[in-house]
Parts: structure tokens; C-alpha cells; sequence
């Protein structure tokens, strides 16, 4: 993510999205009443005569600014809408005050004017374009002739495969099977070069796939097995993915990744919370009595509730404190674990009356 230009006494900023994880910072910095403007396409209608195109419109791409009522990010298409209600643009072709939603592009420009730029909007923003500059990781879990991959996002995990081997059964004497096994593992290796800039690849897996498959690289691409280390899982698929995310494999390969770092942090309210500890409090009102008495240590907040719950200010508390504030995804496990606990937790300097 770049910063085209900004206008601090007006509240403006261009930004230039370069990632899917850019996009999703953006999903959470971009808020309702923002003003946001890009180039974006619209229908309008046809005065041509033409009967058909009369009935349907024509797209025609122009400069659009909205005043936003809503933002949705898909994480499976990777798209981020921004609707509102249209302030600015050619008034020949759009009526102003309608309705439209502009489908933000990767390294297209978009302005955002906020009336005030909060101190944690700004410090979302600061880490995207410093995680942009930085490398993901890649989990691979092999189980048999099976291989599913996770792409390691800021957001969560983005999985790719299952890449099927159809490999012979061991105890079938067949003279292909191990062309078969090496054409297995070369499609995993094509699936890897699809992505660029990885630095850091887990292989993983329950059995002895996953040490075969790190022999071929050792053998074959001297350069990818630079990259990687072997762990075991209980299980494949998926849930081995996730077995890896939580051993905190990815954490030790890269202190900076955000998923892993997010993970370890809820889990370590959930351990203290399996312990009965009274060093841990979750849910709005207890987190919140704990901050304002200067309990509080670490502060953990889903990403979803910040704004709708009008958090910054207890955020900002917390760290006058001395204390650590943590945003966490609510896209991946952890997320998911902390919204479940009412989106908000905290590890304790001392207990509550």
C-alpha cells in the first residue's frame, strides 16, 4: 500500500492498494460518512435512439465521489465495495444523492477525506504499508498423495488445493509409481512458483509424505528448500494448517507475521480463562471496569467492534497505561475464538474486586 498524496487541514488522503491484504486493511479504514473517490464504472441511460441499449444503458467509467453508507470486503473473491450516496461527479450523466457502489482496484487510486483521521485509524494504516514491504509464509500439509496449501495472510488464511497425486498403492508393483510420486510433488512445486516474494514455506503433514517431498526439493530446487522447514500434525488438510498456525511454527520464522501473532494472543486469554485465572476478564463491561481502574495489561478487541462499538478511546486508555493493544482479525480461528467471548478480552496486571 502507497500514499499518493494528503491533505491533512482537509482530511485527505490518496491511497494506492497493492495487495488483497491492502484491501483489507482498507475494509476497516474507510468508515460510514468518509467521502471516497475513484475512477469507477456506472450504467447510465442511452439517448442514442437505440431501442436495446436504451433499455439496458451503456457503461461508462468516470471519476465518482461517495458519501459512504456501507463497506463489504469478500475475502473469497477479494473484492471491496464501497456503497454511498453519490456527491460528486459529471451531474450530465448521474443524478447526485443517488445511490452507487464503487468496487475499489488494486493499484488504482482512492481518496478518502475523513473529518478527523483517529489516532488508530492512523496506526492501522502506518502497519499495512509496512506489511506491505514484508514477505508472507506458506503452509503445506501433505497426507498421502494429498497436498492442501495456506497462503498466510494479514486478514487469515487464504487456502488453495487440494492437489490430488493419484500415486499407486504401496503394496501394487508398479514400475511408474514413482514417476508418479515425482510428477505429484512437481505440481506442488508449480503451485509454489505462482507466488512470489515467499520467504518462509512450512512443510507439514502427519506422516513420512512431507520428508519425502522436502528430499525432492533438497534434490531438485536447491532454492525453495532454502526456504523451508519441516513440522508435524496430527492431521492433514486444513485442520493440519491450523494445527501449524497454533503450534506457532510461523511465528518463530517470522516474529512479524500478524496472523500467528494474533493467534498466540488469544490463546493466551484462553489459557489463563482454562485455568479459572482471576488475570483475565472478557466481554464488554468487565474488559472496560478493568481498563478505567487501570487493570489492564494486554488488550485484545476484534477488529468488527472497534468502530460500531466506539472502542478507541478505551484502546487509547490502555496504552496511556502502559499497556498493550492488539486488533485482532475476525477472519481466522483466533478471531473467531475472541468473538465468541463478546469480542473483547484482556489479561489482567492484577485481579478485579
Amino acid at each position: 500500500m502507497k500514499i499518493g498524496y494528503q491533505d491533512r487541514k482537509r482530511g485527505l488522503m490518496e491511497i494506492i492498494p497493492e495487495t488483497l491484504d491492502d484491501l483489507w486493511h482498507l475494509s476497516h479504514i474507510i468508515q460510514e460518512e468518509d467521502l471516497v473517490s475513484a475512477k469507477t464504472t456506472r450504467r447510465i441511460q442511452d439517448t442514442t435512439g437505440d431501442k436495446l441499449r436504451s433499455d439496458r444503458g451503456i457503461k461508462k467509467t468516470f471519476y465518482l465521489g461517495v458519501r459512504v453508507k456501507s463497506v463489504s470486503f469478500h475475502i473469497f473473491t477479494g473484492k471491496l465495495r464501497v456503497t454511498g450516496i453519490i456527491e460528486k461527479g459529471p451531474e450530465d450523466l448521474i443524478p447526485l444523492g443517488s445511490t452507487h457502489t464503487i468496487e475499489v482496484k488494486l493499484n488504482n487510486p482512492l481518496k478518502i477525506t475523513k473529518e478527523k483521521w483517529s489516532h488508530w485509524t492512523l496506526k492501522r494504516l502506518k502497519k499495512a504499508i509496512e506489511a506491505s514491504k514484508k514477505l508472507s509464509a506458506i503452509i503445506i500439509v501433505l497426507e498421502d498423495d494429498v497436498a492442501d496449501m495456506g497462503l498466510i495472510r494479514q486478514f487469515g488464511v487464504e487456502y488453495y488445493g487440494p492437489i490430488i497425486g493419484n500415486i499407486s498403492g504401496k503394496r501394487i508393483i508398479d514400475k511408474n509409481r514413482n514417476k508418479e510420486i515425482d510428477n505429484f510433488y512437481k505440481s506442488i512445486v508449480d503451485a509454489i512458483l505462482k507466488f512470489k516474494d515467499i520467504n518462509n514455506i512450512i512443510i507439514a503433514g502427519p506422516g513420512f509424505v512431507k520428508n519425502g517431498f522436502h528430499s525432492y526439493l533438497a534434490d531438485k530446487y536447491k532454492d525453495i528448500a532454502k526456504k523451508t522447514i519441516l513440522e508435524s500434525t496430527g492431521a492433514g488438510g486444513r485442520s493440519g494448517i491450523q494445527e501449524v498456525l497454533k503450534k506457532g511454527t510461523v511465528e518463530k520464522l517470522s516474529s512479524e507475521n500478524i496472523i500467528a501473532i494474533e493467534i498466540s494472543k488469544v490463546n493466551e486469554v484462553l489459557e489463563e480463562i482454562a485455568k479459572s485465572s482471576n488475570k483475565v476478564v472478557y466481554g464488554k463491561k468487565d474488559t472496560i471496569y478493568g481498563v478505567n481502574i487501570g487493570a489492564v495489561d494486554k488488550l485484545l478487541v476484534i477488529d468488527k467492534i472497534v468502530r460500531s462499538e466506539g472502542l478507541e478511546n478505551i484502546m487509547e486508555q490502555v496504552e496511556n497505561t502502559s499497556g498493550e493493544v492488539t486488533v485482532i482479525s475476525s477472519e481466522h480461528d483466533g478471531g473467531k475464538q475472541l468473538e465468541s467471548l463478546g469480542g473483547i478480552a484482556a489479561i489482567l496486571r492484577y485481579p478485579l474486586n
